[in-house]
């Protein structure tokens, strides 16, 4: 037994029963930018410099690695110098993971 193609208005069906509106919806939502805030408490280790302000607002929505941007320029590093941050003195974020995941 063959299967015969379809036609290409039941492919149009197919397409628009899989893009229902609640997905649609769904994906509006994820796209959109959370513009809650975050505060963060940043603390100097080690010999690492003291900054002026240790309280800061992040937006929730952005990723670490925008935070790990924000400190070398407070603190005026170059992007080629190293810089360790921790999460609680206990484990290294990955730069992709965001602020709220984190925050959680």
């Amino acid at each position: 037994m063959s299967q015969t193609p379809a036609a290409p208005s039941e492919i149009s069906d197919v397409r628009s029963s899989i893009h229902s509106q609640p997905a649609i919806e769904a994906l509006d939502a994820y796209k959109r930018r959370d513009g809650s805030k975050v505060v963060v408490r940043f603390k100097a280790v080690g010999n690492a410099p003291i900054m002026k302000q240790n309280f800061y607002k992040i937006t929730a929505s952005n990723r670490f690695q925008a935070v790990i941007q924000f400190l070398r320029k407070e603190l005026g590093w170059k992007s080629s110098d190293a810089l360790f941050t921790y999460i609680n003195l206990a484990f290294s974020p990955a730069p992709d993971d965001t602020v709220a995941n984190l925050y959680k």
